[in-house]
């Protein structure tokens, strides 16, 4: 894993109001929405406080004074209170409900649509585990925060005023000793969540390392297995979540001292309140219900005070999850098509590579290629051989254009290959990879990758001719067989027939098979030769061969080796020069021989 993707932003006390805007822009198309939210908390609060002051007026003009005829007027209006409360509530829960998730459905559907039109180079030096926190967990607190975050500070701002407001309509001296108190709490409070947000951002610092070695060690379980590293692997897992678990425990500490040290100072005021009230009592200032209401503004004012520190902490950590998730949108595709790039009529044709080189961003700028030419006529059948780290697959990916060559160029029909949309090219070409991936479904869904618009009869035809057809229908469910996470539920070789019709279906201009047959058994490698022929009739292909054997009828065979054609001609051809390909042949049948030998004993 790349190890700098984990060391995570560490942003100190201010909030980034361009951040906070580029957020806040996602709830633009919901601003009705919000409109009508607001209103609903407000409403809330007002009830709040109102139901505060009946208290008041119950006792004053109801219990005091024995009135019955009162009470029931006051509770009568009590009653209504809560019917509005209850109604804004459902109101402002129903509709931050319904924002949040359409603000988070909408982050992640523009993360998942930026993320496909990357480049390949991106996936190979960027972490799964990285991506999947920016899609899931930051996503999630962004949403979080514009929703639940304006829910709870307006509540609590509103509350907090309101709550001021009444006080100093009951008694202005005893308001004064709260206004006196209020700004040490927010402090206090403010300190605390500083601390705790520092705790917090080390466990988010951490947590993609958490998931990124859930992913390594559930996507290589096999491996895992058949090494017996699982107890060197918990060793490890608990090397790394060790650290995490003792921020968060710092932070459930810090979380612990901080509501007692708010209810301290609250208790304070309080104890100032009732000190004073006695004299204002006797002097008829003040009514026993004015001292009850005046005491349950104060306390009301303990949750709205903590409430603004929550949401200010988790605020910071909501714009370190927004860096990270615009670090991701705005990162740019390496490989785009120029404004005057045009879809051509068809790829078929000759292919050059005219002095090509090139060599890999993430790599110590070695050329994987260098100075490389190849030209390939239409329909010609070429066959790539060479030790491994050679160049083999870096020539096939140059040419889907997965990535392009630092100098020298390209040529399709004649034509720079850039000149064309690259969709264009990737389209009209069909991949047999080393490793068969298939997705998460049924066979027939997986076939139809290919062509969504096939028949049933085109894919039954497709699976004929890659030899898959007889081992779907032996399936309990056939074509409607579900294959599992990646096809874990079929073999290696059964994936393999099944990316093979795959690529049968899409009918492509041009075929590339890169080592295809290199995890199959004899048998199901004679099926996929078998398909391959039919598939490479009147197309321009390219093999990456392992089993030297499967490339004896190409055309040409091209040896290459560090990024450089060595040797290169017919099977037979190449065997009478007894050069590289003569030597890496009789080495690879004498093995062959000699494990046929052992399995006869």
């Amino acid at each position: 894993m790349t190890e700098d993707f984990f060391d995570e932003e560490d942003f100190q006390g201010k909030i980034d109001r361009n951040i906070i805007k580029r957020i806040f822009q996602f709830a633009i198309p919901y601003r009705n929405w919000f409109f009508a939210f607001i209103c609903f908390t407000l409403l809330t609060t007002l009830m709040d406080s109102i139901q505060v002051i009946l208290n008041k007026f119950l006792i004053d003009q109801a219990i005091l004074t024995g009135s019955k005829s009162e009470a029931v007027r006051i509770v009568r209006y009590y009653g209504l209170t809560i019917l509005v409360q209850a109604v804004s509530v459902f109101g402002f829960v129903y509709i931050a409900g319904m924002i949040g998730e359409r603000i988070w459905y909408d982050l992640r559907q523009k993360m998942f649509t930026h993320l496909q039109k990357l480049s390949l180079s991106y996936f190979s030096v960027t972490p799964v585990g990285w991506i999947m926190s920016r899609v899931n967990s930051d996503s999630y607190r962004i949403s979080d925060l514009v929703t639940w975050g304006l829910v709870d500070s307006s509540f609590a701002i509103v509350n907090i005023l309101v709550s001021l407001g009444f006080m100093l309509a009951i008694n202005w001296q005893m308001a004064l000793i709260v206004l006196a108190i209020t700004p040490i709490m927010i402090v206090t409070a403010w300190q605390f969540r500083l601390r705790i947000l520092k705790e917090y951002r080390n466990v988010r610092r951490l947590n993609s390392k958490v998931t990124g070695s859930y992913n390594e060690n559930i996507s290589g379980i096999r491996v895992i297995k058949g090494l017996l590293r699982e107890q060197e692997n918990l060793r490890e897992f608990n090397e790394l979540t060790s650290p995490m678990f003792q921020s968060a425990y710092r932070a459930a500490r810090l979380n612990a001292l901080f509501l007692p040290c708010i209810q301290i100072l609250s208790a304070v005021a309080l104890a100032s309140i009732i000190l004073l009230s006695q004299k204002k009592i006797d002097s008829g200032m003040i009514t026993i219900g004015g001292i009850q209401a005046f005491i349950n503004y104060v306390t009301s004012m303990l949750w709205p005070v903590q409430d603004l520190a929550r949401v200010y902490g988790e605020m910071q950590q909501s714009i370190a999850s927004g860096e990270r998730i615009f670090t991701l949108l705005d990162t740019e595709p390496v490989i785009r098509d120029s404004a005057d790039a045009y879809e051509p009529e068809s790829i078929a044709g000759d292919i050059e590579f005219d002095h090509v080189s090139f060599y890999y961003d993430d790599g110590d700028g070695t050329p994987v290629l260098e100075d490389f030419s190849l030209k390939v006529r239409q329909g010609e059948v070429i066959a790539l051989v060479g030790s491994t780290g050679g160049g083999k697959s870096t020539i096939v990916n140059l040419l889907c254009r997965f990535y392009e060559p630092k100098k020298g160029v390209i040529r399709i029909n004649g034509n720079d290959y850039k000149t064309y949309k690259m969709e264009s090219i990737q389209s009209r070409i069909g991949m047999v990879l080393q490793v068969p991936h298939l997705f998460s479904g049924t066979i027939r869904e997986n076939l139809q990758y290919g062509n969504l618009n096939a028949s049933d009869d085109q894919l039954h035809e497709a699976a004929k001719a890659a030899g898959a057809d007889e081992f779907i229908q032996r399936l309990p469910n056939g074509y409607d067989e579900q294959v599992g996470e990646n096809g874990n539920l079929l073999s290696v070789g059964q994936k393999q027939l099944i990316s093979l019709a795959r690529a049968i279906l899409a009918n492509p201009e041009l075929f590339i098979m890169d080592e295809a047959t290199s995890s199959v058994d004899t048998i199901t490698e004679n099926l996929i030769q078998k398909g391959m022929e039919q598939l490479m009739k009147g197309r321009t292909s390219f093999i990456i061969a392992h089993r030297l054997s499967t490339i004896k009828r190409a055309d040409r065979i091209i040896v290459i080796e560090d990024g450089r054609i060595i040797e290169e001609g017919t099977h037979n051809g190449l065997l009478k020069q007894k050069g590289k390909y003569y030597h890496l042949y009789t080495q690879q049948f004498r093995q062959e021989k000699e494990k046929d030998y052992a399995l006869q004993l």
